[in-house]
């Protein structure tokens, strides 16, 4: 995939539908395919900005997640329409920081937020490396883009029982 330019902030690719099998006892969406969801939109940003399935099939390096939270803000039902929006928070030389906002695809509202910490891995040797100069340098024209949006509030959120819902 060529690198867009300028890239689009917010990073506004992903689409998919709720599965029947995705599902729980509660007839809504089971916590576990919310983070196949954002693994998925995550796919589909780093493809975009070239750390994708290519990148990893063509040389050593991969990416790993170090850390994940995810907030649920609203029930998704079985057929529902789902949009993820990513937008990338920071980076330096070994690791990226990117939020994840889900919504329901018709009715726009935020249904569930993934913030991602991960680490790139040279998977010669399985330990952590710098990113290559050309994906630094992508990094910094994302961030520059990126950098221009209002932070959602669930950024840096804790987990705690005196943390604030936002509204």
């Amino acid at each position: 995939m060529a690198f867009p330019t300028p890239f689009p902030a917010p990073f506004d690719e992903f689409r998919g539908r709720v599965l029947p099998e995705w599902i729980d006892y509660n007839s809504h969406m089971n916590v576990a395919f919310y983070m196949l969801v954002f693994d998925l939109a995550t796919d589909s940003f780093y493809d975009a900005v070239g750390c994708g399935r290519d990148y990893k099939e063509t040389g050593p390096y991969s990416t790993f997640t170090l850390e994940g939270h995810i907030t649920y803000e609203r029930e998704l039902r079985v057929g529902d329409p789902i949009r993820c929006v990513t937008n990338l928070i920071g980076f330096d030389t070994k690791r990226l920081h990117y939020f994840h906002q889900m919504y329901h695809g018709e009715e726009g509202y935020l249904a569930a937020t993934n913030e991602l910490i991960a680490i790139h891995v040279d998977m010669s040797q399985r330990r952590s490396a710098p990113l290559p100069d050309w994906l630094f340098q992508r990094l910094c024209h994302v961030r520059a883009r990126h950098d221009t949006l209002a932070r959602p509030p669930q950024v840096g959120r804790r987990v705690s029982l005196e943390a604030k819902r936002p509204s």
